[in-house]
């Protein structure tokens, strides 16, 4: 029998674990989404890096895998989060390199080929540990005023998050300049600050964060974006003015940008909310990665709109009952229903994307929603919206 909670037109391998997605790039005319990835179980363990490419963001190709814990070496425990650069003509994956169970880390450059499919890992760390940090993970790259800045995610041992940051024009020579900006009582309280990007937008620094708020529980926390300034000198310091969400749902975590000439792109990881993980057993699978998302700045509101290639995945009017993968477009209220469960409610106009499990809203001027919801044997999706209309969703 078909799995109706898997989705359609969110690319994942058939089978296994999937978490962050992972070196996001754009090379010679193929989109390239990496993700942390277990091949061999629906749970997180022994992570490598997943790999689809898309020459349009809509026909997605699974890849070979990309990167793969190695016995012996400092990626033993896993090949975590991180991203993908062009470092002088040669695809360079930045990641974290876990050894052990106790989530130290170090970070590791694999080198690529030209068509991002090929990786040679290496073997010597290019940054380290530094003083009075307990975990450390996340590697990502942006450059300023002409010079090239790492940052990673942090918990300081005094129990505060943390964005820690390296100088790094030259990919193999790092230099530890000190933290960015950490957490308090008042800012954004949390053990890790985790999978940091800072992104210009709207002529604003925006910077994105995923927190795990305290150690042992069960689910992802929030992830939330901090408007504000970027000092730079010997090292940097991010100057927050104002704090907002990312996604008000919650399904959503540890997502990843891509910044683009025209535009900047936000992938995340849509994980198993209301799901048993015996349940993702039995199924083979767990996670998903949210369709991309286009985002501005609409003042202090950081505001998510699909991709504007996502429109190539509507296929025909829905005039009788609701497929398992479709759309609507309407002026509001829309209210959409799972066997009689409200799973998205909205009183103003908006998009409501569906697909398997996998539950998009987006609203005009806000951030996207991101739920999950599993239709069981007979159930049906209902929805309320006059004036809108349905699409089918489908792969083209």
């Amino acid at each position: 029998m078909p799995d109706r909670s898997f989705p359609v037109v969110h690319p994942r391998p058939a089978t296994g674990w999937l978490n962050d997605p992972n070196g996001l790039a754009f090379a010679d005319g193929r989109w390239h989404v990496f993700f942390q990835f277990h091949p061999h179980s629906a749970r997180h363990a022994a992570i490598h890096w997943g790999h689809v490419s898309s020459p349009d963001l809509l026909t997605w190709t699974e890849e070979p895998v990309a990167l793969a814990p190695r016995p012996g070496e400092l990626d033993a425990f896993g090949c975590w989060s991180g991203v993908v650069t062009d470092d002088g003509g040669t695809p360079t994956a930045v990641y974290s390199a876990v050894l052990d169970p106790d989530g130290r880390s170090s970070v590791l450059l694999a080198r690529g080929d030209a068509h991002l499919r090929g990786w040679t890992q290496g073997t010597t760390a290019v940054a380290g540990m530094p003083p009075g940090v307990a975990h450390l993970r996340d590697p990502f790259l942006l450059e300023v005023d002409g010079h090239r800045w790492a940052l990673q995610g942090a918990g300081l041992e005094d129990g505060r998050g943390a964005v820690l940051a390296w100088s790094c024009d030259d990919l193999e020579d790092w230099t530890y300049r000190g933290v960015v900006l950490a957490s308090s009582d008042e800012l954004v309280p949390a053990a890790v600050w985790e999978c940091p990007q800072l992104v210009r937008l709207g002529g604003r620094w925006v910077l994105v964060l995923s927190l795990i708020e305290e150690f042992g529980r069960p689910d992802p926390g929030p992830v939330v974006a901090l408007l504000g300034d970027l000092q730079v000198g010997d090292g940097l310091t991010f100057v927050p003015q104002t704090v907002t969400t990312v996604d008000t749902g919650p399904a959503f975590y540890a997502p990843q940008v891509l910044v683009r000439p025209d535009r900047v792109l936000l992938w995340g990881w849509s994980w198993e909310h209301g799901r048993t993980a015996a349940d993702s057993d039995a199924a083979g699978w767990a996670g998903v990665l949210t369709l991309p998302r286009e985002l501005t700045l609409d003042g202090d509101v950081l505001v998510s709109t699909p991709a504007r290639e996502l429109l190539g995945l509507r296929g025909a009017e829905v005039t009788g009952d609701l497929p398992d993968a479709f759309e609507v477009e309407g002026p509001g209220p829309i209210t959409l229903a799972l066997g009689g469960r409200t799973v998205v409610e909205s009183a103003g106009p908006g998009r409501v994307l569906v697909d398997g499990s996998v539950v998009e809203a987006y609203r005009p001027g806000a951030p996207a929603h991101t739920v999950r919801a599993y239709p069981a044997e007979g159930e049906r999706w209902t929805l309320t919206a006059p004036g809108a209309t349905t699409w089918t969703l489908a792969v083209p």
